[in-house]
C-alpha cells in the first residue's frame, strides 16, 4: 500500500515539474559538438536555440581557459551584435545574424571550449558548449647522424639518427623505418633497438617533435637505408594519419676485417710500358694501413694503392699485400700474380736499303719473340702481303719500289705490337709513263706538259723542243714538267720528252691539240640553234597563212561584188534567173566567170 502511494507521489511531482517549465518559458540550445580547422582558415561555431514564450532574448559567446569564462561576443536584446575587446580573439570574432560565432586567421591557441548562452529574462536561460580543433602539418622530418662512426659488436646500444619534425599541431608521431620495413616503436632503453622521444613547445604554440633511435647494428646494416616519417592529421575526416618522409640515410658503421683482396684495378692485360695499378682492400670499416712485398723486398703504396709505372717484363712474378686489422688484432695476407706481356723488336734480313735490279728477284725474312703466340705479316701501305714472315718477289718492277713494313702483334693483347720497315729501290733504264694530251684554247697559246719517268739512277730529261722546265719526284717516279708556246710546228708533231740513265733511254711523243668545247655547252649551244629555227619556221608558217586569209578574202569580195552587177542586169533585159545544181558546180563556176569577164 505504501509503494502505491511512493508512485503515484512521484507521478504528481513530475507533471507538475513540466507544467511549471511550459509555463515558465525553458530555453534550449544547440551547438556542434567539435569544429575542425586549419591554422590561417576561419572558424565557424553554429549555434541556435529553442523555447516557448521566450522575451528579452540576450545571446552570449563565451571562451574557457584554466577553468575561467571570459565573454568574446554578445547579442543585445534589441539585436545589436557586438564583440568585446582585451579577448585573445579581439579583432578576429564576429556573431553572425544567425548566433554563429566566426574567427578569421585561426591560431593553435584558438584551441578552446567555446560556449553558447542564451538568457530569456525571468524565462530562463540554457547553454552548449562546443570544442574547437586547430591543426597545423608539421616540415619535412630531418635526420641528423651521430658525429662519430658507430662501432659493431658494442655492448650498448649506439644512437643511430635523430629525427627532427617541426612546428606541428596537435603534436605528431614520428615512425622509424630501416629499408622500407617499418621499426616498432619501443620506449623501454633496456631493449636494443629502442627510441628515446620528447617534444618542445613552441612560442608559437606550436609542437617540435625529437625522436631518436638507438640500436645495435650488425656488419650486415653497413648496406641499410634508414629514413623517418611524421604522422599527423588535417580537418577533415579524409585528412587524418597523413604521412610525410625524410629523405634516406646510411649509417657510418666500423666493423673489423675478415678477409683480404688483391688484384688489378684499371686492367686486366698488361703489356710492356703500361701503368699498373695494384689495388689491395679487405671487407672492414674503416680500411687499415697496407704493406706490399716483390721477392720479400718492400714496395710503396698509398692507400691501399700500389702504382708500377712503364712496366717491364722482369716486373712479372708475385706480389704480396698484408695488413694487421687492430679491432680484431687478425693478420691478413694475400698475393697477386702479374704477368706482364711483351713482344721483341723485328729482327729483318737482308737489313738496310735494298737495291734491286729491274727483273731481278730480291726476298726478305722476319722474325720476333714474344711472350704469347703472335702474327708476323708484310706490308705494303694497307696491302697485307705476306702473314709467315717471308716477303719474296720473283721479278721485281719498278711499282715494287718503296717502303715496306714488317709487323708483329700479340691478338689477346691490345696494342702490343712491334714493327720495323725495309726500303727498296729498282734500278734499270728510264720508262715514261704514257703521257697526257696538252691542250690549248688556240694556236700560239702557252701550253703546259708532264713527262714521268720510272728508274734508276735518276734520269735525266731533254725535251724537243725545249721550254721552261722543273723536275718533282712522286711517288718514286721522277716527273719533269716543261711550258713553252703551241707553235703550229709543236701543233703538227707534238713535243719529244728523252730520259736516259746509265742503264739506257726511252722517249715519247707528246701531241698537243685545241681544246674541244664543253660537250654540254656545245649542246646547250645546239639547242638554242634548233629553237631559233623552228621559231623561224613558225613565223614563216604565219605569214603565208596571213597572206593566204588576205588573198582568199579579197578575191572572195571582188567575186560578190560582180556577181551582184550580173544578177542587176539580167534581171532588167530577160529576167532570167540562172540555177547552179551542185554536180555541175566547177564547171558552171566555171561558164559563170566566163560571162562575168565578158560583160567586163
Amino acid at each position: 500500500m505504501a509503494g502505491i502511494t511512493l508512485g503515484r507521489t512521484a507521478l504528481l511531482c513530475t507533471l507538475l515539474l513540466w507544467i511549471f517549465q511550459v509555463g515558465s518559458g525553458i530555453v534550449t540550445v544547440k551547438v556542434t559538438p567539435k569544429v575542425e580547422v586549419n591554422r590561417g582558415e576561419t572558424a565557424k561555431l553554429p549555434c541556435t536555440y529553442s523555447g516557448t514564450n521566450l522575451q528579452d532574448v540576450i545571446v552570449d559567446w563565451y571562451i574557457e581557459i584554466s577553468g575561467v569564462r571570459t565573454r568574446v561576443a554578445f547579442r543585445k536584446n534589441s539585436g545589436e551584435r557586438m564583440s568585446d575587446t582585451g579577448t585573445p580573439l579581439t579583432g578576429r570574432v564576429t556573431m553572425e545574424e544567425n548566433l554563429t560565432l566566426t574567427i578569421t586567421s585561426v591560431k593553435p591557441s584558438d584551441q578552446l571550449t567555446y560556449y553558447c548562452q542564451v538568457t530569456a529574462g525571468k524565462d530562463g536561460s540554457g547553454e552548449d558548449g562546443t570544442n574547437l580543433e586547430v591543426f597545423v602539418a608539421p616540415k619535412k622530418p630531418e635526420i641528423k647522424k651521430p658525429s662519430q662512426a658507430i662501432s659493431v659488436g658494442e655492448e650498448t646500444s649506439s644512437e643511430i639518427g635523430t629525427c627532427i619534425a617541426m612546428n606541428g599541431f596537435p603534436a605528431p608521431r614520428i615512425i622509424w623505418f630501416k629499408d622500407d620495413q617499418p621499426l616498432p616503436e619501443v620506449k623501454d632503453k633496456n631493449e636494443k633497438t629502442h627510441m628515446v622521444l620528447s617534444t618542445v613547445k613552441e612560442a608559437s604554440g606550436l609542437h617540435t617533435i625529437k625522436n631518436v633511435l638507438h640500436m645495435q647494428p650488425t656488419k650486415a646494416d653497413k648496406d641499410s637505408t634508414f629514413h623517418c616519417t611524421v604522422e599527423y592529421s588535417l580537418a577533415g575526416e579524409q585528412n587524418k594519419n597523413l604521412q610525410m618522409k625524410s629523405d634516406p640515410m646510411k649509417i657510418e658503421l666500423h666493423y673489423p676485417s675478415e678477409k683480404i683482396m688483391f688484384d688489378l684495378f684499371n686492367a686486366t692485360v698488361v703489356k710492356e710500358g703500361d701503368t699498373v695499378t695494384l689495388k689491395c682492400e679487405t671487407d672492414g670499416n674503416p680500411q687499415p694501413s697496407f704493406d706490399f712485398f716483390k721477392d720479400e723486398k718492400p714496395l710503396t703504396g698509398t692507400d691501399g694503392f700500389l702504382i708500377l709505372k712503364n712496366v717491364k717484363r722482369m716486373d712479372s712474378g708475385q706480389y704480396i699485400c698484408s695488413t694487421m686489422d687492430f679491432q680484431s688484432f687478425l693478420e691478413l695476407k694475400t698475393q697477386k700474380e702479374l704477368d706482364v706481356n711483351f713482344i721483341d723488336k723485328m729482327s729483318v734480313t737482308p737489313t738496310g736499303h735494298q737495291f734491286v735490279m729491274l727483273g731481278n728477284k730480291v726476298e726478305w725474312q722476319c722474325k720476333t719473340k714474344a711472350s704469347k703466340t703472335h702474327t708476323v705479316q708484310w706490308k705494303k701501305g694497307s696491302t697485307v702481303l705476306s702473314q709467315d714472315g717471308t716477303l719474296s718477289i720473283e721479278s721485281v718492277a719498278y711499282n715494287h719500289a718503296g717502303e715496306y713494313m714488317c709487323v708483329g702483334a700479340v691478338q689477346d693483347v691490345p696494342g702490343l705490337t712491334a714493327q720495323a720497315s725495309v726500303n727498296l729501290t729498282v734500278k734499270g733504264k728510264p720508262e715514261i709513263e704514257t703521257p697526257a694530251i696538252g691542250e690549248v684554247t688556240k694556236e700560239g697559246d702557252d701550253v703546259t706538259l708532264k713527262c714521268s719517268a720510272n728508274g734508276f739512277p735518276t734520269p735525266q730529261f731533254i725535251w724537243k723542243p725545249s721550254g721552261k722546265e722543273s723536275i718533282s719526284v712522286e711517288d718514286n717516279k721522277v716527273v719533269s714538267t716543261v711550258t713553252l708556246q703551241a707553235t703550229p710546228e709543236i701543233m703538227k708533231n707534238g713535243v719529244i720528252c728523252e730520259v736516259f740513265n746509265e742503264y739506257g733511254k726511252d722517249s715519247k711523243t707528246l701531241p698537243v691539240a685545241v681544246k674541244r668545247a664543253n660537250t654540254a655547252e656545245a649542246d646547250k649551244q645546239q639547242g638554242g640553234s634548233s629553237a631559233v629555227v623552228v621559231a623561224v619556221v613558225v613565223c614563216v608558217l604565219l605569214l603565208l597563212l596571213v597572206v593566204a586569209l588576205i588573198y582568199f578574202l579579197s578575191k572572195k569580195t571582188t567575186f560578190c561584188s560582180k556577181k551582184d552587177k550580173k544578177e542587176a542586169a539580167t534581171g532588167q533585159v530577160n529576167n532570167i534567173v540562172v540555177e547552179m545544181k551542185t554536180e555541175k558546180a566547177n564547171e558552171e563556176a566555171g561558164l559563170l566567170n566566163k560571162k562575168v569577164n565578158t560583160e567586163q
